[in-house]
């Protein structure tokens, strides 16, 4: 009983870690995007042109489905169910 209770502790301890390290990833992202941005604002400030939106718009479209994967990926559970899904295929595949 009590090897049951460490591994579902692993178990979480892995998957903490794991949505953690997600959300840093997320961050990090976010700020570099704010300031390679902000960077290419003030050059094209300069220039007097406004070619710097599309970047803008692009990668923040990639931010965006990047934060709608981590953040709310995480508490909907979505790859645990597909995680589960695989695994319950995988048991029920004859082994050879």
């Amino acid at each position: 009983m009590r090897h049951t209770a460490a591994t579902e502790d692993e178990r979480i301890e892995r998957l903490a870690r794991r949505r953690a390290g997600a959300k840093l990833g997320w961050l990090i992202h976010a700020l570099v995007y704010v300031c390679v941005n902000a960077a290419l604002a003030l050059l094209t400030w300069h220039t007097h042109q406004s070619w710097a939106l599309y970047p803008l718009a692009g990668w923040g479209l990639g931010l965006a489905i990047h934060g709608l994967a981590v953040w709310l990926g995480s508490t909907t559970g979505l790859h645990e169910r597909l995680l589960q899904a695989e695994r319950d295929k995988l048991a029920r595949t004859p082994r050879l």
